[in-house]
């Protein structure tokens, strides 16, 4: 074949394989995986509201947390299991016009209703977005602080969960969690196996600090080292986790 028409030829196939009549090979992409289950109770989700608004307000709970957790204008600041928007609300004002909220939530109904709040109170810096269990679904490297309030017992697989994470926050950024301490199956997450959960997939805690204004307490972690591989992960058995947030099973 000579050259002319050879290159004719190419270009014909280029433009037929780029037309819509044939699908195009895309490489496989493998999942990573599969990762531990957590050894712990998990609760359900009862409401998508921990208290009224008027109630968290006059205990100043937002503005406590807010400033606990270093939060202030200009940030970029995702809100996971943002509910009603309590939070979100209140983040957008905090943040301002130079700074972004992004609210997650699982419940497709949920987020519905908080998009359209959000529309109606025309917080403009605010997108609303629909996460799933296992991963927040969260653009990287794009977060100061990322804050779970009053949800981390819900988290069906922290182990996943985390590690998807991970990649969302900038190098100097936190995660900011809220709970109280009690055991899972009550709506709360005991600070040692927090930790302990969050060691396991490489991040560091930061600071913990009592919230009773908040219903129990503060914690903040940070990525540290690289992000282990899902099969390195080993999981934190519950009893150990509470008595000793170092103690955590041997990977099998």
């Amino acid at each position: 074949m000579n050259r002319p028409l050879l290159l004719i030829s190419l270009a014909v196939f280029a433009v037929s394989a780029c037309d819509g009549s044939k699908p195009l090979i895309k490489p496989k992409v493998e999942e990573p995986g599969p990762f531990p289950a957590a050894d712990r109770p998990v609760a359900h989700i009862v409401s998508s509201r921990w208290s009224s608004e008027e109630a968290r307000d006059r205990v100043n709970e937002s503005t406590l947390v807010m400033d606990k957790a270093g939060i202030k204008p200009g940030m970029t600041v995702a809100d996971i299991g943002a509910g009603e928007g309590y939070y979100t609300i209140r983040l957008a004002s905090r943040v301002g016009k130079d700074g972004r909220v992004l609210a997650e939530d699982i419940v497709a109904s949920v987020r519905d209703t908080l998009a359209e709040r959000v529309a109606r109170e025309r917080l403009e810096n605010v997108s609303v977005r629909l996460g799933t269990i296992a991963d927040p679904k969260l653009p990287d490297d794009s977060f100061d602080r990322v804050l779970m309030v009053h949800m981390y017992h819900e988290i069906e697989q922290p182990y996943e969960f985390l590690w998807r994470m991970r990649p969302a926050l900038k190098p100097d950024g936190l995660v900011v969690v809220v709970d109280a301490d009690r055991p899972t199956q009550n709506h709360g997450t005991p600070p040692n196996l927090l930790r302990c959960e969050f060691a396991a997939v490489g991040y560091r805690q930061v600071s913990v600090v009592r919230m009773p204004s908040a219903g129990g307490y503060l914690a903040t972690f940070q990525p540290a080292g690289p992000r282990p591989d899902p099969a390195a992960i080993r999981p934190c058995r519950m009893k150990a986790a509470e008595g000793d947030a170092s103690q955590r099973a041997p990977h099998s």
